[in-house]
């Protein structure tokens, strides 16, 4: 069958089919399961149409990576990258409504781990470029199609590794489309606007560590690696880091302001921002740098003085902040306290303006009309900032439109994960139109 409803058609099959397989990423090589079987799908699905599609391993046994590409009508154009990972947090089946990799379509929903991140822009962006394929489709320029493994481990062996060995793969690309934006936020009974991400805070994983000297837990001790971590810890994951406004940011209080008439003063930003409601949870997280400590390891026995203690800090680093965070971080560790990276990914920003920018909002308006774009940083990460390495301008847009009272932030790697069908199939509708005008 072909036709304008061909891809709306397959969009949630696809997407339940693609929950179905658990890919799961919990960080460690020897447990993550599922990618390799994911990228054979995918691929499947995009041969089966006649793209020609090339599926790697990206440094380390079954993370599997596809790509294709579809050429336009000005090969001298730059190509736009549209890419999406096929790698999911871990889920606890017993804490859901419905079975995290049931693929469950019900109530109106797709369930499962995955649905919003990111398989449900996996899905749609299958949909459309089969539909491309077989309708014989040609877009104004080359677009590459990629499906990427270990996005949810900060993409060593995905993006990452892919950007650094094989540069070759996204040749000419000069954009890209990613994940998280694109979403509605309704403000009014008729006012929507859709958030477009052009910034990322940059993450930055450390390990910090303490030495001390061993001995009996009986005795008096003065030099105690634990004590002198923990009392570390606590005053890094207590601080508050300064109230910094990119442009990102100004460019969406701003745009805030002239919609709803709500003021955002410096003196009471997180006040005022709460007025937003559950946004307000990622907004807030992008006016400071935060230091989340997340893991503590010391120790072997009740009774023995370990000489090392050790604890890893999720710190999510502003723009521009970079040297004045760590010049922070190290006055509040102190002398006893050493550090090492984890990860250390740089944050990226992108001005919220040109052809692609409108191509987003003129998509988003022949679905709804009412529709308004706003640009916002998210306060995780994604695979752009390693595509941002070649020089490409990121953004996030996987477009839904999404019921008022739905608490869209709290579904990313949250329980009962579900992206409603009719967001779905309008996001497939305004995807096929954006990337045929962009």
């Amino acid at each position: 069958m072909t036709g304008p409803s061909t891809a709306e058609d397959e969009v949630v099959e696809l997407a339940s089919e693609l929950i179905r397989i658990d890919t799961s990423n919990t960080g460690d090589p020897d447990t993550v399961v599922g990618e390799k079987e994911a990228a054979e799908y995918v691929a499947g699905k995009l041969a089966e149409v006649g793209y020609e599609v090339e599926v790697l391993e990206s440094g380390a046994p079954r993370r599997s990576n596809v790509f294709c590409r579809l050429e336009g009508a000005d090969p001298q154009r730059g190509a736009l990258l549209v890419h999406g990972h096929l790698d999911v947090v871990p889920a606890e089946p017993s804490e859901w409504s419905v079975h995290p990799f049931s693929g469950a379509v019900q109530d109106g929903y797709v369930w499962g781990r995955g649905a919003v991140d990111m398989k449900d822009m996996v899905a749609m962006t299958i949909a459309v470029a089969r539909r491309f394929k077989r309708d014989g489709v040609v877009p104004p320029r080359d677009i590459v199609f990629a499906f990427l493994a270990d996005e949810e481990a900060g993409g060593k062996y995905g993006a990452q590794w892919l950007v650094k060995n094989r540069p070759d793969l996204f040749d000419g690309c000069t954009e890209a489309v990613g994940e998280v934006g694109g979403f509605s936020l309704t403000l009014g009974e008729n006012q929507r606007v859709y958030l477009i991400e052009s910034a990322e805070k940059g993450i930055a994983w450390m390990r910090l560590r303490a030495r001390g000297k061993p001995g009996h837990g009986s005795f008096l001790h003065e030099d105690n690696a634990v004590t002198k971590l923990a009392e570390a810890v606590a005053r890094l994951g207590n601080h508050t880091f300064p109230l910094v406004i990119t442009d990102t940011v100004r460019q969406f209080l701003d745009r805030m302001r002239e919609l709803t008439g709500l003021e955002f003063p410096e003196d009471d930003l997180e006040g005022s921002l709460a007025k937003l409601g559950p946004l307000s949870r990622i907004i807030g997280a992008t006016v400071r740098d935060t230091a989340n400590p997340t893991m503590l390891q010391a120790g072997y026995k009740a009774n023995v003085i370990p000489s090392t203690a050790e604890a890893v800090v999720d710190c999510r680093v502003l723009p521009g902040r970079q040297e004045a965070f760590l010049r922070e971080v190290d006055e509040l560790l102190g002398p006893d306290v050493s550090r090492e990276w984890v990860t250390d990914l740089p944050p990226v920003e992108t001005p919220f303006e040109g052809p692609l920018v409108e191509a987003m909002a003129a998509a988003l308006r022949t679905e709804d009309p009412e529709a308004t774009t706003i640009p916002y940083m998210l306060s995780g990460g994604t695979d752009a900032k390693s595509f941002a390495e070649l020089g490409m301008r990121c953004y996030g847009f996987a477009p839904l439109r999404l019921p008022p009272d739905l608490d869209f932030a709290s579904l990313f790697h949250g329980i009962d994960e579900r992206v409603p069908v009719d967001a779905l199939t309008f996001g497939t509708r305004v995807l096929d139109t954006f990337l045929r005008n962009s």
